[in-house]
């Protein structure tokens, strides 16, 4: 059976003004990535310059004293390319961590001091991002510096979590062992900012 000539000339059309159509396509760059990830999350973070929260380890400190005490973040110092966070512990005033802004994603870096302001033996490990993350987390494994100080820490991972208004949450897995800490400071809570901590 022949078709109906009519059938033709409405498939011709049809094609004809789907040839015609343009198409609307988004073309995701390495620039837009990070504009909506990584570049959000350091705008979030400097968000906080000059405020404390209090924190709670959430993982990984049964049996440990170390983190014994009162828990807070003070986000001390913003400039361009760099923010730091000091880490106070009680009356320990030892730690720091250091977010840094590269062209090619973020470092993550542990400060750690003696109350004379001299470095530690094992200072400014941690690592750098391999991906873009999320808006509200950034992933750090261990880097090639960290490794040569600190042969054991090889599998490190930090990992940090910033949800504005609610909670800031570092932690550190160490692959392939049970080695998991987790430490949440409620952003909804602000308090009084601490001393100068030591180094500083």
């Amino acid at each position: 059976m022949k078709r109906p000539f009519f059938v033709v000339i409405v498939t011709v059309l049809l094609f004809i003004f789907a040839c015609n159509q343009s198409v609307k396509v988004e073309v995701v760059t390495e620039s837009s990535m990070r504009d909506s990830t990584q570049l959000v999350f350091w705008k979030n973070l400097g968000d906080l310059y000059g405020k404390a929260f209090r924190g709670t380890v959430v993982a990984g400190g049964d049996g440990d004293t170390t983190f014994a005490g009162e828990l807070v973040m003070h986000v001390r110092l913003v400039e361009e390319g760099v923010i730091k966070v000091p880490f106070i512990v009680g009356r320990d005033s030892s730690r720091t961590w250091i977010f840094t802004l590269e062209s090619d994603g973020l470092m993550l870096n542990h400060d750690h001091r003696h109350p004379d302001g001299t470095e530690s033996e094992s200072n400014m490990y941690g690592g750098k991002t391999t991906n873009f993350g999320t808006a509200e987390c950034q992933v750090f494994p261990v880097d090639q510096a960290t490794v040569n100080i600190l042969p054991t820490r090889t599998t490190n991972v930090w990992w940090v979590e910033l949800v504005p208004g609610s909670h800031f949450t570092y932690n550190l897995r160490r692959v392939n062992t049970d080695r998991f800490f987790s430490v949440r400071f409620d952003l909804t809570q602000e308090i009084e900012t601490p001393g100068v901590p030591w180094g500083w």
